[in-house]
């Protein structure tokens, strides 16, 4: 049950969610067709959008199971909405349906979650991981995919409390359980999960080998290095980037996300930090 998708994650000055969806040379919906670093070259599986509006407490999600490249309802609401974080994300599917469902990002209260990758063999080991999940949370699963089953187990491991803490523990579960079933590398994943304020981007494998990631440079090097970057002109310092694949060929626009590393995008100083799962509250290592 395998997922190779592209997404993206945009954090800084309130910015129209066309200009970084469809405008850029290699943007996300040209990927959607033309996937360079993907395991697929077209992601047609179905695609959704997450952002976040002033004032309010939730993000807004539009999730569908047609292909972006020419959703006509997708491309009126990116040029009208406009948001300071936002995340999307188109779909190739290998193994789970393509349902509205099993579109990322997934949305829980403030946070969103979307991932690349997938759990080797989720199949044999859905039903020992999806029974780790807070009782109180299961009931909030909508799909059937590995993505979503990681990201409830990140809430019922503390995502509220500590996001890096929270996703080591999962990926420690997912690992410690694909050991018991044989499964030699059970994880694959790039993660990106917001709680409307703060970002984190997570590049792990268990084989590290993971799947590709990239996030900006600062934007005044950017500015310096290519004025030609006009959606750059009046955003702030603070402004990122995290992507799948870069959104073009400039030279030292973007830096591949090292292995085994999350980063976090904030206000103040980004950090880059590595990562390693960690064994579960209340699990013997």
């Amino acid at each position: 049950m395998v997922h190779m998708c592209r997404w993206l994650a945009y954090s800084g000055t309130p910015m129209l969610l066309d200009n970084i969806l469809y405008k850029p040379r290699h943007s996300l919906i040209d990927q959607s067709l033309h996937s360079r670093m993907g395991v697929e070259t077209t992601n047609g599986d179905g695609f959704g959008i997450g952002w976040y509006a002033a004032d309010l407490d939730t993000p807004a999600i539009i999730r569908d199971i047609g292909p972006a490249w020419n959703n006509r309802n997708l491309r009126e609401i990116s040029r009208h909405v406009t948001s300071p974080l936002f995340f999307a994300h188109v779909r190739a599917s290998t193994g789970t349906a393509i349902q509205q469902t099993n579109c990322h990002p997934f949305r829980h209260g403030r946070w969103l979650w979307m991932h690349n990758g997938a759990i080797t063999d989720f199949h044999r080991l859905r039903r020992d991981l999806s029974l780790a999940v807070d009782p109180a949370l299961f009931s909030c699963i909508e799909g059937s995919t590995d993505s979503e089953v990681m990201f409830f187990l990140a809430l019922t491991f503390g995502l509220d409390q500590d996001v890096p803490g929270a996703v080591a523990r999962m990926a420690g579960l997912v690992e410690r359980t694909g050991h018991e079933h044989g499964v030699e590398f059970p994880v694959q994943m790039t993660v990106a999960v917001t709680d409307g304020e703060s970002l984190w981007a997570f590049r792990y494998s268990s084989e590290h080998t993971s799947r590709s990631l990239f996030y900006s440079s600062r934007v005044d090097s950017l500015r310096e290095l290519h004025p030609d970057l006009w959606f750059l002109q009046g955003v702030s310092e603070e402004t990122r980037l995290v992507v799948s694949e870069p959104l073009g060929d400039l030279p030292d626009a973007w830096h591949e996300v090292p292995e085994s590393t999350f980063g976090v995008v904030r206000p103040g100083q980004d950090e880059l930090l590595p990562f390693e799962p960690a064994a579960p509250d209340g699990i013997a290592a």
